[in-house]
């Protein structure tokens, strides 16, 4: 479906640029249902998604048994929407084709239980796990989330053993976390150098007040932090959720979606200085969708960050639009 926000549909720009989509969830809750079908709706916007990573949610948890065991239930669910993607025409977007699951990294070495329980039932597709790790003083900025995780959860102490048993098995480490943890980060890559972490949403920059003012007041802490952070080799950035509401650009207020010029012209100094700190052949993109779907459209999404790279190498589009991604989760590893 092409992009509705504005009297005439947006034309998709490079529509032959191959994109994986590194960073998208599904779910089937009250309030709303979003699976194969609905991405694979998106996906057919117009640009061209070839693959695409999953990444947890909590959802489809197992409902009974160990607690430390529950989250193999997501793993198993995205690895049957892989295979269902995967048997579909050759044409069409290979949903889940990397996944990322979830673990209680607060157990320590007994993640490894997880981690082999999951490597099994999800051999060709579990990729490695994310921990969304948010902590702030004031508790109305973590107010929405739907499971919201212990106050400082990067600083306990048996943090270090699991991500030790990561490392130990070739997986990864996607982590959310708000700009002012940076530097926990930084010291938990320090400590496990063989470990490949992925920053998620290019360390949120989170704006507590509204307007521009407010927004330019945290942009030189969270470029400052991000650029530390960027002297670990093994961190890599992926540029999404810049649709959250963390940010502070209120599209999701607006009586209509914004189309991709305004998205464009908010989110380019962010994605910009990501690049500038990380290099193309250490960002990728991802749509963080549905969740931002509350201020943009898929297709005015992927027509942003199109916009903003415009003037990038040919090379260095390919890595932030599908090559970091294939070399970071090994999708080329896959049949």
């Amino acid at each position: 479906m092409p992009e509705l926000s504005g009297p005439q549909a947006a034309p998709t720009l490079d529509p032959d640029l191959a994109i994986v989509d590194s960073h998208h969830h599904l779910f089937d809750r009250p309030a709303q249902r979003y699976l194969l079908d609905e991405y694979l709706a998106d996906a057919a916007s117009g640009h061209r998604v070839t693959d695409t990573v999953y990444v947890e949610m909590q959802s489809f948890a197992r409902a009974s048994g160990p607690a430390w065991l529950r989250p193999i239930g997501e793993v198993e669910f995205a690895n049957g929407v892989g295979a269902m993607a995967a048997c579909g025409p050759a044409h069409r977007c290979r949903v889940a084709r990397g996944i990322v699951g979830h673990a209680d990294l607060s157990l320590g070495a007994e993640v490894a239980r997880l981690l082999d329980r999951a490597l099994a039932c999800a051999p060709e597709r579990f990729r490695g796990v994310r921990q969304i790790a948010l902590s702030h003083p004031n508790p109305k900025v973590l107010g929405h989330l739907s499971h919201r995780p212990p106050q400082d959860l990067l600083k306990h102490p048996a943090v270090p053993t699991a991500l030790k048993a990561l490392a130990q098995r070739g997986l990864s480490l996607d982590a959310t976390v708000f700009h002012h943890q940076l530097h926990e980060l930084a010291a938990l890559a320090d400590g496990e150098p063989q470990l490949s972490i992925v920053l998620e949403h290019l360390g949120l920059a989170v704006v507590e007040a509204p307007g521009a003012a407010a927004r330019a007041a945290v942009f030189p802490a969270w470029r400052a932090a991000l650029f530390e952070l960027a002297r670990r080799p093994n961190v890599v950035c992926k540029l999404s959720a810049l649709g959250s509401t963390f940010w502070g650009f209120e599209f999701h207020l607006g009586a209509s979606k914004p189309d991709h010029l305004a998205l464009a012209e908010a989110w380019r100094p962010y994605v910009e200085t990501a690049i500038e700190a990380f290099g193309a052949s250490r960002c990728m993109f991802g749509s963080n969708y549905p969740p931002d779907a509350r201020s943009c459209s898929y297709h005015a999404l992927w027509n942003a960050y199109k916009l903003i790279t415009a003037a990038c190498s040919a090379n260095e589009r390919q890595q932030l639009f599908s090559g970091t991604a294939r070399r970071v989760y090994r999708l080329a590893d896959l049949p």
